[in-house]
C-alpha cells in the first residue's frame, strides 16, 4: 500500500513540477520529469524501507563436546600420540558431524576451545569444565565425550558438578591394571606453633596393591629423623592415619618432609615424600611481678601463669628495680607509696598492667595513681566471696565453682567506676551480693587494666586441686586473664596475606587492605610489589589489582626457590616485607593409576557410559544410533529489505547529478 502511494505521490509531483506548468511538452521536459519522478520514489523508498518476509526451514544440531584432558598426568599413565589420534577419530567421523554439532574441547586449570592438546597443563579441574559447559549450552540436552584419567589435583568433587541434562561418557585414559604404589596423600598441620612447645601434624597414606606389605613411614628436618613408625597396609586396609607430635625447638620457618620408605616393586616414587612447613614463634612474654611484702599469692601466681610455657614471671622486689624495659606486662600486687615510679613508666608506656589489692594496700596512693576507680576505705577488713558474671564477653570463661571458693580479704572499701568496666566477678558479703566488682576489666585508649580486690588467692588454685585433682581449672582461668592483657596489639595500616610455602604450578596469590588514619578500607590506595628470587636475583614488580574487599596480585609459573618481596603504598609511604618459598612439587606426577571408580560414578549420575581407548568405535556407534539426540527442525522468518539502501542512495545521487547537468545544458538553470 504504501509502495502504490509512494508511486502515486512521486507521479504527482513529477507532473506538477515539469509537465502542468510547462508552456511545451519537449522530450527534454518529459525526460527531466522522469528524472524527477524517480528521485522523489527512490527518497520514499529510503523512508519506507519495505521490509519483505519468508519462511525457511533449518536444522539444529545437537551439540558434541569432545574434551580431552591436557594435563601432564595424561603424559605418565598413556601414550599421549594414542590419545591425540582417538581424540582425531571422534572429532572427524563423518557420520557424527552429519548428526551433532561437534566441536573440540581440551582443559587443565579451565576449559579451552582447541583440537591440539599438549598435555602440559600443570593442574587438573574437571569441577571446572561442569561449570563452563553450563555456561556455554544452557537449557540443552546433549551428550559429552570425556578423555581423561579422572585424577583430579585442584577443585570440588566432580562427580556431582555437571549438570542433569548432560550426559557424560569418559574414555578412561591409564592402564586400569592395579600397579603397586604407597603414597603420602594429604598432611594437615597449623600454620604456626609455639616454641618450646609440640604440634601435632595428621598424615594420611594410601597403598594400592593386593597383598600385605610393611613399610616405614618417617619425618625428617634436613637430614636428621624426628618422628618414625612402622605403618602395615593389606588389600582391605589401603589408608592409614600417622599422627605425629613433634617438638617446637627454633625460632623461624621450619621445613619437614614425610616420607614412606618405597616398595622394591614400585614404579613412581615421586609420590613417596611431601614437604610441609611450620613457622615457629616465640611468643614469650616476660612478665614483671612487682610486689614489696612476701605473700603466698606472689608463688601461687608466678606457678599458675607459667604454664604456659610462652610466659616467664620474674618476681621483682619494689626496692630491687633496676630495669623495667624487658617485659610485656606488670602485674602490681598490693600498691603503696613505694610504687610511684612503676606507674609513672606505666603510664609513660602506655603499659597493660593487673593490679591486686589486699590488706597492705595504700588506697589513697592508688587514687592519684590510676583514673578507673575512686576508692573510700577504711582500716577494718572484710572478706569478700565471688559472684560469677556469665554476661561477660570480653573472652569466653566458664564457670569453674567461684562461688564457693573462699572468700578473698581486703580492706573495707567503697569501689566507684570512673570509666566503663567489664566485670568477671562481683564480691559478696555472705549472702548479700554487692554491685561492687571483685575481678574487672578497663581499656582505654588501648591500655589494658585487670583489677582483683583481694587476697589470698592461693587458697582458689588449691580448692581448685581439692575439687578435680589437678590445678587445670584455675590455671586455665588464669592464663586466659593474661592473654587477655597481652594481646591487644597495635592495629597496621598495612595488611597482606600470604602463605609460607606454594607449590610449583600454583597460582600465587598475595592479598592487602590498606587502611587510613581512621582505620577505615582505603579503595583508593596504590599498592604495589617487588618480588625477588632470592638464587637468581631477578626481581619483578607488579601493580596490586583492586577487589570488592581488598587489593591482590597473582603471579604464574614461579620457579621452584626462595622469594622475598616488598609491598609499598605509594602514597603514604607504608611498607610491608614478607618471604614465601615455593617447593618442586608436581601434584600431576602423584598418580599411577586411573580413578576408574569416581569415573564410572560420574558415567552413571549422568546416565552415560564408561568407555576405554580400544572400544571408540562402540561409542561412536552408540552416539549415532541414540534415538534421544536428534536434530531439530525448525521454521524460522526471516526479514530482509526488499531493496539494498545503498543502491538505492547511488541511484538517487546519478538522477539527481543527471537532472541538475540537463538543466544545466538545456539552460534551465
Amino acid at each position: 500500500m504504501l509502495l502504490v502511494l509512494s508511486v502515486v505521490i512521486s507521479a504527482l509531483l513529477s507532473f506538477y513540477q515539469y509537465i502542468y506548468k510547462a508552456k511545451n511538452r519537449s522530450k527534454v521536459t518529459l525526460f527531466l520529469a522522469f528524472l524527477r519522478f524517480i528521485s522523489i520514489f527512490t527518497i520514499l523508498l529510503l523512508l519506507i524501507n519495505p521490509i519483505i518476509s519468508r519462511k525457511i526451514n533449518e536444522i539444529e544440531k545437537i551439540p558434541l563436546p569432545i574434551i580431552a584432558d591436557n594435563s601432564s598426568s595424561i603424559a605418565e599413565l598413556e601414550n599421549t600420540s594414542k590419545v591425540t589420534e582417538l581424540f582425531n577419530v571422534i572429532l572427524k567421523n563423518k557420520d557424527l558431524d552429519d548428526k551433532y554439532a561437534v566441536q573440540a574441547y581440551t582443559f587443565d586449570e579451565g576449559l579451552k576451545s582447541s583440537e591440539n592438546p599438549d598435555f602440559k597443563g600443570k593442574q587438573t579441574r574437571i569441577d571446572n569444565v561442569a561449570k563452563e559447559l553450563k555456561q556455554l549450552y544452557r537449557n540443552k540436552k546433549y551428550p559429552v565425550v570425556l578423555f581423561t584419567d579422572g585424577n583430579q589435583t585442584q577443585g570440588n568433587d566432580y562427580v556431582y558438578a555437571f549438570p542433569e541434562n548432560i550426559s557424560v561418557n569418559p574414555i578412561i585414559l591409564g592402564d586400569t591394571t592395579t600397579v603397586v604404589d604407597l603414597k603420602v596423600a594429604q598432611i594437615n598441620v597449623n600454620k604456626y606453633a609455639f616454641l618450646r612447645n609440640k604440634f601435632p601434624v595428621e598424615i594420611f597414606l594410601q597403598y594400592n596393591g593386593n597383598q600385605a606389605v610393611e613399610t616405614t613411614f618417617s619425618i625428617l628436618q634436613g637430614n636428621q629423623v624426628v618422628f618414625k613408625e612402622k605403618v602395615r597396609f593389606t588389600k582391605e586396609k589401603r589408608t592409614i592415619t600417622v599422627n605425629a607430635l613433634l617438638p617446637a625447638t627454633k625460632v623461624g620457618i621450619q621445613k619437614y618432609t614425610a616420607v614412606i620408605s618405597p616398595l622394591s616393586t614400585e614404579k613412581n616414587k615421586t609420590n613417596n615424600s611431601k614437604y610441609f612447613a611450620v613457622e615457629i614463634l616465640d611468643q614469650r612474654s616476660e612478665i614483671a611481678l612487682i610486689t614489696d611484702i612476701n605473700h603466698p599469692d606472689i608463688s601461687v601466681l608466678k606457678r599458675s601463669i607459667e604454664v604456659n610455657e610462652q610466659r616467664k614471671v620474674n618476681v621483682v622486689n619494689i626496692k630491687e628495680i633496676k630495669s623495667l624495659d624487658e617485659f610485656n606486662l606488670f602485674i602490681i600486687y598490693q600498691p603503696n607509696s613505694k610504687f610511684q615510679s612503676v606507674f609513672n613508666y606505666i603510664k609513660n608506656r602506655n603499659s597493660n598492667c593487673f593490679i591486686l589489692t589486699g590488706k597492705h594496700t595504700d588506697f589513697t596512693f592508688l587514687n592519684k595513681n590510676q583514673d578507673d576507680f575512686t576508692f573510700q576505705s577504711t582500716n577494718q577488713t572484710e572478706n569478700y566471696s565471688a559472684n560469677f558474671n556469665s554476661s561477660f564477653t570480653n573472652f569466653s570463661q566458664q564457670n569453674i565453682g567461684f562461688e564457693n571458693f573462699s572468700p578473698l580479704e581486703n580492706k573495707f572499701v567503697s569501689i566507684v567506676p570512673k570509666t566503663k568496666i567489664e566485670t568477671l566477678l562481683f564480691a559478696r558479703v555472705r549472702n548479700v551480693t554487692l554491685e561492687t566488682p571483685l575481678l574487672a576489666f578497663t581499656e582505654v585508649n588501648k591500655q589494658r587494666t585487670s583489677y582483683l580486690f583481694g587476697e589470698n588467692l592461693w587458697k582458689w588454685r588449691s580448692e581448685t586441686y581439692l575439687a578435680k585433682n589437678d590445678f587445670k581449672d584455675f590455671d586455665l582461668f588464669m592464663d586466659k586473664t593474661i592473654q587477655y592483657l597481652i594481646s591487644n596489639d597495635v592495629k597496621k595500616n598495612l595488611v597482606v596475606q600470604h602463605e609460607n610455602f606454594y607449590n610449583t604450578g600454583e597460582n600465587i596469590s598475595i592479598k592487602a587492605q590498606y587502611f587510613n588514619k581512621n582505620y577505615e578500607f582505603d579503595a583508593d590506595a596504590l599498592l604495589e610489589i617487588t618480588l625477588v628470587n632470592q638464587s637468581t636475583k631477578k626481581a619483578l614488580k607488579y601493580n596490586f589489582i583492586k577487589t570488592n574487599t581488598d587489593f591482590e596480585v597473582v603471579f604464574n609459573d614461579l620457579e621452584a626457590g626462595n622469594y622475598s618481596f616488598t609491598v609499598r603504598e605509594t602514597k603514604q609511604k607504608e611498607v610491608f616485607n614478607g618471604s614465601f618459598e615455593v617447593l618442586d612439587y608436581n601434584s600431576e606426577k602423584q598418580f599411577v593409576n586411573p580413578n576408574k571408580d569416581q569415573l564410572t560414578q560420574l558415567a552413571k549420575n549422568t546416565n552415560g557410559n564408561v568407555y576405554h581407548p580400544n572400544q571408540i568405535e562402540r561409542l561412536i556407534d552408540v552416539l549415532i544410533k541414540d534415538e534421544q539426540y536428534k536434530p531439530i527442525a525448525k521454521q524460522v522468518v526471516q526479514k530482509s529489505p526488499l531493496i539494498d539502501l545503498k543502491w538505492l542512495l547511488i541511484l538517487l545521487a546519478i538522477t539527481l547529478a543527471t537532472e541538475w547537468f540537463v538543466r544545466k545544458y538545456n539552460g534551465l538553470v
